[in-house]
């Protein structure tokens, strides 16, 4: 498979998908002109088996070998099929766990505890154990930890406190995706969906978000404008292999979000969104405030180093995952965000990579993204969509800053013909390209139209 790394870490759909991808690849290089008809599972012309007038059945097997591939990858997620599972634990998958655990515990504990679990957790097609486990994770440590904090404070403890807060962060950030976008992500029976409701106001301000902002910010903001030139996390006017206009970036959403996110929403004739918006991070901060002058220790590292981390972090990812944008049709979800095919995002965040899928229908379930882009193969190809591997957002923002093209470009996953016969030279530069910041003659051109006929969110 050439140059492909496929870790062992990988999610089992992300491995499939991969692995077809390099297939694509090296059927490529190896009979130039097939990957035309390649990534297609749509309806073709040929009958199966039928042969090309070289004597091969290269399209065929292509495409008997995708609609094998999307069969496998629709069977993990069909809670009806032998092969499904629930997501339980984002580090392993639960059929590896039974050969791991005693059997006693895997029988008498695991199991019964998956079984409980599903008559809480949102999605009974997808069983989203996994966000109980988390649940259970963060209120049996994060929240006592911070509690003892404010009752005994030590700097041992504050440092381990803010390491274990930094080592969550992640997962829990893209929990909270899910949550925003979803409406929660336990079940909507009273009791539980009032939890539901309830617990992001206790552990969201122990992981770095402020009360709301995340879902006012994404959901209601950045969603509807699309990294277009009304999007506040917008890349298009910076150069963006640029430090120093990164760390502009960076500094106004830092600095400035309490008051730019309100205005926006004015601007966009929302008062009430720009009210509440402006309430919930005004009221956080001065709840923040007034904790910092009765006990100013802990509140540092309970509350402040976490805002101050998660802040930065938002913006190094939106950056790596808005980065890459094509010169030509810049308003286009596929050339505009990317597809990452790795471990940190995928693994442990909730298919985070698939940040094109997800801009494609922000609602999609983060288990169907796999099965959505091997089914849309043909799609993204022929878009020129981007996709990578083996790398996560934070090291494509630095990669980017440090002009490393050539290490980015052997991370690429060439998907078409045209990606695919590309060298390493060739994609880098194309890369670079990419990088390019928009003048505002440019902006109008490509989005004057656009801007100007976005429906509102709902």
């Amino acid at each position: 498979m050439g140059s492909i790394i496929i870790s062992p870490e990988l999610p089992r759909n992300d491995v499939i998908l991969l692995r077809n991808l390099a297939g694509d690849i090296e059927r490529c290089q190896q009979n130039p002109g097939s990957a035309k008809s390649s990534g297609s599972i749509a309806k073709h012309d040929s009958a199966p088996g039928r042969k090309a007038a070289n004597g091969t059945t290269g399209h065929d097997d292509s495409l008997s070998r995708d609609e094998r591939d999307l069969t496998s990858m629709k069977a993990l997620n069909d809670p009806a099929n032998q092969d499904f599972e629930p997501t339980v634990f984002c580090s392993v998958d639960l059929q590896d766990l039974s050969s791991r655990l005693h059997p006693f515990i895997y029988r008498h504990i695991l199991l019964p505890y998956v079984k409980w679990a599903q008559g809480i957790a949102r999605h009974p097609r997808y069983v989203d154990v996994v966000m109980v486990t988390h649940l259970i994770l963060y209120f049996t440590t994060s929240v006592p930890s911070a509690i003892w904090l404010y009752y005994h404070f030590t700097y041992l403890h504050g440092i381990a406190h803010f390491a274990m807060q930094f080592y969550y962060l992640g997962t829990y950030t893209l929990m909270m995706h899910q949550h925003i976008h979803g409406g929660g992500v336990l079940r909507k029976q009273p009791l539980i969906h009032l939890f539901d409701v309830a617990f992001p106001y206790i552990t969201d301000p122990l992981m770095g978000h402020t009360w709301n902002t995340y879902y006012y910010h994404h959901v209601k903001h950045h969603h509807v404008e699309g990294n277009g030139p009304d999007d506040l996390s917008s890349t298009i006017r910076y150069q963006r292999d640029n430090v120093w206009h990164f760390l502009h970036y960076v500094g106004r959403f830092y600095f400035l979000i309490w008051l730019d996110l309100p205005l926006y929403f004015l601007r966009k004739d929302r008062p009430t969104f720009a009210l509440k918006a402006a309430f919930w991070e005004l009221f956080n901060y001065a709840t923040l405030l007034t904790l910092f002058r009765l006990n100013s220790r802990p509140t540092f590292f309970v509350f402040l180093l976490p805002l101050m981390l998660l802040r930065a972090g938002l913006m190094v990812g939106n950056w790596g995952q808005h980065a890459l944008v094509d010169a030509d049709e810049p308003d286009s979800d596929y050339r505009s965000s990317i597809t990452l095919i790795d471990v940190p995002s995928n693994r442990y965040c909730f298919n985070d990579g698939y940040h094109t899928s997800h801009h494609l229908n922000p609602r999609r379930h983060w288990r169907d993204h796999p099965v959505h882009f091997l089914a849309n193969k043909k799609t993204y190809s022929s878009e020129h969509a981007l996709v990578f591997h083996n790398i996560d957002y934070l090291e494509i923002t630095i990669r980017l800053l440090l002009h490393h093209y050539e290490h980015l470009a052997r991370c690429m996953v060439p998907i078409g013909e045209r990606q695919i016969k590309m060298t390493i030279e060739q994609r880098a530069a194309m890369l670079k390209r990419c990088t390019r910041r928009f003048s505002e003659d440019e902006i109008n051109e490509k989005f004057g139209g656009a801007v100007k006929t976005k429906p509102k969110a709902k």
